[in-house]
């Protein structure tokens, strides 16, 4: 993808979290949402089959820095507290949208927790698995751009537990429960189809095999 036309598309989904955050912070202060709906198995297979297996570049540069985070998406409220709002439910914020109630339930394991505080905001596709797929070429404003994306299924509230095993591993070397993994690679799929990020074979294989399954 042209760096023209990845910062056109970066332009439109700051537009849209935009209007997204609005409409969920502007109301009563509770939410039971959760990760955006990720494209249809059958897109995502054929999206999948037109990306050339290609291997990671540019892993010794990865710096965690280059992809700012997090930053404000309405309000006083950045990307961690918009996310916990939107996949809580009953969740209560105080005045600087911090949640001081809530349960959250990880669908990685399926730990369920009242304690925001012990959840971590995962990368569905890891920034530095975005570095190594294509991200090295892009500007900081675009890595930012990427890393609180709130429009595309690439951020969620999980367990610190199955955020730490995850770590910056693909699907061919990690992936959460079984009752969510076709979620999970149609989701990865999307995101890296929409940042015009690339896979590597391992990577591609997995996820051809989970999405044959969907």
């Amino acid at each position: 993808m042209s760096t023209h036309r990845l910062a056109h598309r970066i332009a439109a989904t700051a537009g849209t979290a935009a209007l997204a955050a609005t409409a969920l912070l502007a109301g009563s202060g509770s939410a039971s949402a959760a990760l955006p709906t990720p494209i249809a198995a059958s897109t995502a297979r054929s999206y999948l089959s037109g990306m050339t297996a290609t291997a990671e570049t540019h892993g010794s540069t990865y710096n965690r820095d280059l992809f700012p985070t997090w930053i404000t998406i309405s309000g006083t409220c950045d990307t961690r507290e918009y996310v916990l709002k939107r996949d809580g439910t009953g969740v209560t914020t105080d005045s600087s949208c911090k949640a001081t109630a809530g349960t959250w339930k990880s669908v990685y394991d399926g730990v369920t927790t009242t304690s925001a505080s012990s959840f971590d905001i995962d990368h569905l596709v890891p920034l530095a698995e975005a570095w190594g797929s294509g991200a090295w070429a892009w500007t900081t404003a675009q890595r930012q751009a990427f890393a609180n994306d709130v429009t595309r299924p690439q951020l969620l509230a999980v367990s610190a537990s199955s955020n730490r095993s995850k770590g910056d591993r693909d699907p061919a070397e990690w992936l959460p429960q079984a009752s969510y993994q076709c979620t999970y690679a149609r989701a990865w799929v999307q995101v890296k189809h929409y940042y015009g990020l690339t896979v590597d074979s391992a990577e591609k294989t997995k996820l051809s095999s989970i999405l044959n399954g969907c």
